[in-house]
């Protein structure tokens, strides 16, 4: 059976689930199928490391009697297996506190009609080709500079997936995607010691990967100018972050405006609804319809139907990011996003890369984070970091360990520039960003 099929067949499990729900007595029930099949290969040395075929399928099943929740999943789809996980869910809820929050969204907030999103892209392409590319992406790498010595590997994934989403309330959704990546890491080594550097692309599109010659050639070149690294000044300068972890920012943000963190009354930004936490001219919004996207889904992990949503417009925020449970908890309406954000991004004037190093002037170009040193509900942050001191606009050397502090509140106010080199390899889609100064601590 090809993998599409299975999306009929699948269906008609949560059907009868939903079912056998309601023949136990539950008041409202939900299941959630999630299916994904693939093949990973991993070379290191120009040898097959791991050549590893997945397929895996699981049921996730929850009930409600009354206020009363019960969840409980199998991997059998067998009557028997699906009755004894049914009972499973109902026993869990009666021995559960009473939760006036809990229950299915209204069923007017539920799609009425299936969205094409266009994410399912198969990759007809047999192991031996996926591993010769891979052996290609290592040697293109390593043949960039003698000084690179060493690998990690090269790895190639290509992953279907199927969503099946059914409730009580007589909502059911599904939709097939796919996800293919590559990814080269490199190890470089001078006479001040051993660097290591990666790089990866990464799409719902095989045709749109970069090629396996271009990864490696980029993992090897990172990996170059990364050696013999210099320590970083103590002071207070500006700082730019590389998009990959400028998504990471923004993403301290989202965790921020959640609403399980403002319920918890665990975040740097409680009760901030129209407070200025972005300059004034940057937009934080999501577009979950958006063809292709990594995060695109036209309903979210309540049954929702997703929405373009504006969480924070010219710098003020506009609405926190809310499930059905967290809205209820704060008195507010659900935006959509059980289960994450879709397609978040940044509006805002951009420039190219060397003009926002250039309005830097002197200060440095972050382009790794070590460390866990983010608290959450405070907003201090500080972090070990490593990329490249920059003069005059221009990068001077490579640095490493060295801290990284400050706090988040003042981060994010003290964005002052944004680049055009968009990272959309993530569900926060994030060029590099230029802060007006942080305090770098040199070890």
């Amino acid at each position: 059976m090809e993998f599409i099929e299975h999306q009929q067949e699948l269906t008609v499990l949560v059907e009868k689930i939903l079912s056998e729900a309601e023949s136990q007595g539950s008041d409202q029930a939900e299941v959630s199928v999630s299916m994904e099949q693939g093949l990973g290969v991993s070379v290191r040395k120009g040898e097959l490391e791991n050549l590893e075929f997945n397929q895996d399928r699981g049921f996730g099943i929850t009930l409600y009697f009354g206020k009363r929740k019960g969840s409980a999943s199998t991997t059998d789809s067998s009557e028997a297996a699906i009755r004894e996980t049914v009972a499973a869910a109902k026993g869990i809820a009666k021995h559960t506190e009473e939760d006036p929050y809990s229950g299915l969204a209204d069923a007017s907030l539920m799609p009425t009609a299936p969205v094409a999103l266009d994410l399912y892209h198969p990759w007809d392409i047999e192991p031996e080709q996926v591993a010769a590319m891979a052996i290609e992406c290592e040697a293109a790498g390593l043949a960039v500079d003698g000084k690179l010595t060493n690998s990690d590997g090269a790895q190639i994934s290509s992953q279907q997936a199927l969503r099946v989403y059914g409730n009580s309330n007589g909502f059911l959704g599904a939709y097939p995607s796919t996800r293919h990546s590559m990814s080269c890491v490199l190890i470089g080594e001078d006479n001040e010691g051993m660097q290591r550097d990666y790089w990866y692309t990464l799409s719902r599109r095989w045709q749109e990967l970069e090629s396996a010659a271009a990864v490696g050639r980029k993992a090897g070149e990172r990996t170059v100018e990364r050696l013999s690294p210099r320590k970083a000044p103590t002071g207070k300068y500006p700082v730019m972050l590389a998009p990959n972890l400028a998504a990471g920012l923004i993403g301290h943000l989202n965790g921020a405006i959640s609403g399980g963190a403002q319920y918890r009354q665990a975040s740097f930004l409680l009760d901030a609804i129209d407070q200025q936490v972005l300059p004034n001219w940057l937009t934080l919004s999501e577009e979950p319809m958006m063809a292709g996207g990594l995060a695109s889904a036209y309903f979210d992990g309540d049954g929702v139907a997703t929405r373009n949503n504006v969480f924070v417009a010219e710098g003020r925020l506009q609405r926190y990011i809310l499930s059905t449970y967290s809205a209820r908890k704060l008195g507010l309406e659900t935006t959509g996003n059980a289960g994450g954000v879709h397609n978040l991004h940044l509006s805002a004037p951009m420039v190219p890369h060397a003009d926002l190093m250039a309005q830097m002037g002197t200060g440095l170009l972050i382009t790794e984070l070590m460390g866990q040193g983010v608290n959450g509900v405070t907003g201090d942050y500080s972090r070990g970091a490593s990329g490249f001191w920059v003069e005059n606009g221009e990068i001077a050397y490579p640095v490493a360990e060295f801290t990284l502090a400050g706090n988040l509140k003042d981060m994010l106010l003290n964005i002052v520039g944004l680049a055009d080199d968009i990272d959309i390899r993530s569900s926060i889609r994030a060029p590099s960003l230029l802060l007006e100064s942080m305090t770098v601590a040199g070890q």
